[in-house]
């Protein structure tokens, strides 16, 4: 596999530290990118003690001059950016009738809006080289519904949307863009939800789940390690489902 350089969001920790830790093992150079620089940068530290090239950067993804400035600083520091995969994102849990203008906007503003700027600061760095590499992480709430989340699916809808038309307008450029919904997958995210009684413990969860447990941040860092692989090259504009066989 030809070494590429790669910015992960939301990579401090979770399936965005996950695939982070993946894609520097495939030999990428890797920008992590997170709204807690301090825990982007100890990520980033524990890789690089692991021999691989990575750098650890804060960013709030909503804004797009901060993520600007970040990405000239990647380029900067590891050359340009050929792989993006966008795991930053927050959820929320409300009532529609609950679900106020500034929480709405939020939410989109992150997992939206957030991710597409994250992309489109990539795309000029990949037309150039021909060849690109696009994984959005959505989410399988998109595709079934969610009770008390209409701003959080709303979001992931729209990325799974938005990834299907970047995959379409790229393809004959070289770059492919496909999206992994995950499920249930024992993260710090999902143990806050648990915490604040907004869903099931993440144990009692996993009963539900047809393999019979909760995913791992790596279970979905190794679909991201084909999808951004050269072999992976005929494959655009899919949702990948990496669930467990809870959402087929």
């Amino acid at each position: 596999m030809s070494a590429r350089v790669a910015v992960v969001t939301g990579a401090a920790s979770g399936i965005g530290f996950g695939v982070a830790r993946q894609l520097a093992s495939d030999g990428h150079a890797v920008a992590l990118l997170d709204l807690d620089g301090e825990a982007a940068q100890d990520a980033a530290k524990e890789l690089t003690t692991g021999g691989h090239r990575a750098t650890g950067y804060g960013v709030d993804v909503a804004d797009r001059g901060a993520l600007e400035s970040v990405y000239s600083a990647v380029r900067r520091d590891l050359g340009p950016v050929t792989i993006v995969v966008t795991s930053a994102g927050i959820e929320a849990f409300d009532p529609a009738t609950d679900i106020t203008p500034e929480k709405w906007d939020r939410i989109i503003a992150v997992n939206l809006t957030g991710t597409f700027v994250s992309l489109q600061l990539a795309l000029a760095d990949m037309l150039e080289a021909g060849w690109g590499r696009i994984v959005t992480i959505s989410s399988s709430s998109a595709q079934s519904g969610a009770p008390n989340m209409a701003h959080y699916v709303a979001s992931k809808g729209g990325v799974i949307g938005l990834t299907k038309a970047l995959a379409r307008e790229l393809a004959s450029q070289g770059i492919t863009a496909n999206t992994i919904p995950p499920t249930i997958v024992d993260t710090p995210m999902a143990r806050k939800g648990e915490s604040g009684g907004h869903v099931p413990p993440v144990e009692m969860m996993a009963t539900m789940v047809p393999l019979g447990r909760a995913g791992t941040p790596g279970d979905i860092a190794a679909a991201c390690s084909f999808l951004c692989s050269d072999e992976a090259g005929y494959i655009t504009g899919q949702i990948i489902g990496v669930n467990g066989g809870m959402y087929i």
